[in-house]
């Protein structure tokens, strides 16, 4: 079921897609929690938690920070166990990142990182278990595998729109790119909704989507101002698999003015 954790992780850390394009209110504020259910073609195989949250960086700048958790399920669990932890902490207006930990713990591997952005030198630099192993010199605004995801969220989008920004996981940058290909009416736990279909770019992916000849990953968003992640899907040689946005609480600001 590691593959399973990959989709996860990739489904993502890989939404590399964007211009920021204006200035009105963001999608999203501090408070806003996402919950997802996981599933390897009609196998239950885990659940994901994607929250926002204001906080500081390592010096102390203010930040938003962003969490994603991935665990398994009890039955995967008897024979790989999965938790994972993902956090990313970007400027406040989520023009670039500022920080980056991912935390794996998957059946007997277990992987430490940490991306350390610096603004002034233009340098991005990885810690692994806490040692410097890479230092990687970045575009002025480069986004880490999760930020990247809520920097898309700002833009409004529209069909054949297309999307480009840089994104590195501190051992590469790349320019991610992604096509909002059509709209689509879906069934999902929280009703029917009018979605944005997202084709992402998968030519600069590895692991198992490098290994799928006709490898595919597909985002549904939400077409009103939320433009909320609603369904994740892919295609790679070991299966399908699924993403599913089952549970939603708005943050802060936007519950404010919803009540009424």
């Amino acid at each position: 079921m590691k593959q399973c954790t990959i989709f996860f992780l990739s489904g993502f850390m890989v939404l590399a897609a964007l211009q920021i394009a204006s200035a009105s209110p963001m999608p999203f504020q501090p408070g806003e929690k996402l919950d997802y259910e996981i599933y390897w073609t009609v196998v239950h195989a885990g659940s994901a938690t994607l929250e926002v949250l204001t906080d500081r960086d390592g010096e102390g700048r203010p930040a938003l920070r962003f969490s994603a958790l991935a665990r398994s399920t009890p039955f995967v669990d008897s024979f790989y166990k999965v938790r994972d932890r993902i956090e990313s902490w970007t400027d406040v207006t989520v023009e670039h990142s500022l920080l980056y930990r991912k935390r794996q713990r998957e059946g007997d591997y277990s992987k430490d990182v940490e991306l350390r952005f610096d603004q002034k030198s233009g340098n991005t630099m990885r810690y692994v278990r806490g040692k410097l192993r890479h230092t990687l010199e970045q575009p002025e605004n480069v986004f880490d595998p999760l930020a990247i995801l809520f920097a898309f969220r700002k833009n409004a989008l529209y069909k054949t729109m297309r999307f480009s920004r840089p994104v590195t996981d501190g051992k590469v940058s790349v320019m991610g790119e992604a096509t909002v290909e059509d709209m689509d009416k879906l069934d999902t736990p929280l009703g029917e909704m009018n979605c944005f279909r997202v084709r992402i770019d998968v030519k600069h992916l590895s692991g198992v989507f490098r290994k799928s000849r006709d490898a595919e990953l597909l985002v549904w968003f939400s077409a009103d101002e939320r433009r909320l992640p609603v369904r994740v899907k892919s295609k790679v040689v070991v299966g399908h698999f699924t993403m599913e946005l089952v549970k939603y609480e708005p943050g802060q600001e936007i519950r404010k003015t919803q009540t009424p």
